[in-house]
C-alpha cells in the first residue's frame, strides 16, 4: 500500500486523492441571491447532513482565484439559500451551471430552469429539482481558500411523486452522485445489512 504525505503534496494532488477516494458524494444545487437580485446556481459535491435535530446540512464553498464565489458571498449577505437534490432528469442542466460567470449573470437563465417563489425564506428555488430545501444560514467557518457553510433547513419541499408513508423513495428520485473527473453516478445495486441491537 502507497503511504502518501499529503503535505508534500500540491492542492491538486490532494484534490484528486480525495475526489477519487470519497465516493459517490451527493450533489447539493445551491440558488442564492445577490443583493442586486441576481438569482445564481452552483452545484457542489462538498455537501452533507450535519444534524437532523435541527435539520442541518453543510456546503463547503472553495474559493476561486483567490476570493469566495458567488455563493459563498451571497449566502453570508442574505443568510438565505435553498439546496435542491440533483437527480438523473436535471443533472445535463445542473451541470451547465457550473459555467464561471460574472456576478451579474444568473446561471439559472443559462440552464434555463424555472425559478419557484420560497415558502419561508426570499431566495427562490428551482421547479425542476424533486426535492429542494429552503435554509437559513447558522453558522460559517471561514478558512483560507473556502468557506464551510451550515443551514438550517427551515423548510422542504418534496415531490407527492417520490413520498410515501414520511420517506423518499430513491428509485423514484432517482439522485445522482459526483465522482472524480467527469464522472457521475447513479444509483446502483440497494442491499441491506441489519444493525446489530
Amino acid at each position: 500500500m502507497l503511504a502518501i504525505d499529503p503535505a508534500g503534496n500540491t492542492e491538486r494532488d490532494n484534490y484528486k486523492l480525495l475526489v477519487g477516494s470519497i465516493i459517490p458524494r451527493p450533489i447539493a444545487f445551491v440558488t442564492t441571491q445577490s443583493a442586486e437580485g441576481v438569482l445564481n446556481g452552483a452545484p457542489f459535491s462538498f455537501f452533507n447532513i450535519v444534524s437532523s435535530n435541527p435539520p442541518m446540512i453543510s456546503v463547503s464553498v472553495q474559493h476561486a482565484a483567490g476570493k469566495p464565489k458567488d455563493t459563498a458571498r451571497n449566502i453570508m449577505e442574505r443568510r438565505e439559500f435553498v439546496v435542491h437534490i440533483v437527480d438523473r432528469s436535471n443533472v445535463e442542466r445542473i451541470n451547465m451551471t457550473a459555467a464561471p460567470l460574472a456576478p451579474d449573470q444568473s446561471e439559472i437563465t443559462l440552464a434555463g430552469l424555472t425559478p419557484v417563489q420560497s415558502t419561508a425564506i426570499s431566495v427562490p428555488g428551482v421547479k425542476e429539482a424533486k426535492v429542494r430545501m429552503e435554509c437559513v444560514l447558522e453558522q460559517t467557518v471561514e478558512f483560507p481558500g473556502f468557506e464551510l457553510l451550515i443551514g438550517r433547513v427551515v423548510q422542504f419541499h418534496i415531490a407527492e411523486e417520490i413520498y410515501e408513508q414520511g420517506r423518499i423513495d430513491p428509485h423514484k428520485l432517482g439522485a445522482v452522485s459526483r465522482l472524480a473527473g467527469n464522472s457521475y453516478a447513479g444509483l446502483g445495486e440497494i442491499f441491506e445489512i441489519e444493525r446489530p441491537v
